[in-house]
C-alpha cells in the first residue's frame, strides 16, 4: 500500500513540476530556436492544423518512453513519471486547445473565473505576434494580475447590471 502512495506522489509531483518546466520550454525554446514551429500559433493561418501541433509529439515521446521502459524493466517510478507527463499533456490539451483556443466547441460560454482568467492571460500572450516581448508563458497556472483583472471586470459588470436594473424600475 505504501508503494502505491509513493508512486501516486511521484505522478502528482511530475504533473506539478511540468508547469514550471513547460513555462521554461515555452519561453526559451518555443519562443527561441523552435519559433519556426511555434510562430504559426501566434499568426493564424488557414487550416485546422498548425506546425505548432508538432509539439504534441515532442512532449508525448518522453511520456511514452518513461511508461514503456518502466513496463519493460518493472521500474514503477518510471511508469509514475510517464503517467504524470501524460496527465499533464491531457490537462494541457483540455485547457489550451479546448478551453482557450476552442478547437473543440465544448466550453464556449463559460463564466467560470478560472476559465475567464486563463483565457485573458493567453490573450495577453497572443497579443505579441513575434517571439520577443511576450508575457504569460504558463499553461495552467495564471499570474495574480490576470485574476485581479477578471475579478475587477466581474465587479464592474455587477455594478452596471445593478444600475441598469435600478434605471429600468
Amino acid at each position: 500500500m505504501l508503494n502505491w502512495i509513493f508512486y501516486i506522489a511521484i505522478t502528482l509531483a511530475t504533473f506539478v513540476l511540468m508547469e514550471g518546466l513547460t513555462w521554461c520550454i515555452h519561453r526559451y525554446i518555443m519562443h527561441g530556436f523552435l519559433w519556426v514551429l511555434h510562430e504559426d500559433h501566434h499568426k493564424k493561418r488557414p487550416g485546422i492544423f498548425e506546425k505548432n501541433d508538432a509539439f504534441f509529439l515532442i512532449f508525448a515521446i518522453p511520456s511514452w518512453l518513461f511508461i514503456m521502459l518502466g513496463v519493460m524493466y518493472q521500474a514503477w517510478w518510471s511508469i509514475a513519471i510517464g503517467t504524470g507527463l501524460t496527465l499533464y499533456g491531457i490537462a494541457y490539451f483540455l485547457v489550451h486547445d479546448v478551453i482557450i483556443h476552442q478547437r473543440l466547441k465544448w466550453f464556449t460560454r463559460s463564466n467560470n473565473s478560472y476559465v475567464r482568467t486563463i483565457r485573458w492571460a493567453h490573450k495577453m500572450h497572443h497579443k505579441h505576434t513575434d517571439k520577443h516581448d511576450g508575457e504569460s508563458f504558463g499553461f495552467l497556472w495564471v499570474a495574480k494580475k490576470y485574476w485581479d483583472k477578471v475579478r475587477d471586470d466581474k465587479k464592474r459588470n455587477a455594478k452596471q447590471a445593478e444600475v441598469s436594473e435600478t434605471v429600468s424600475l
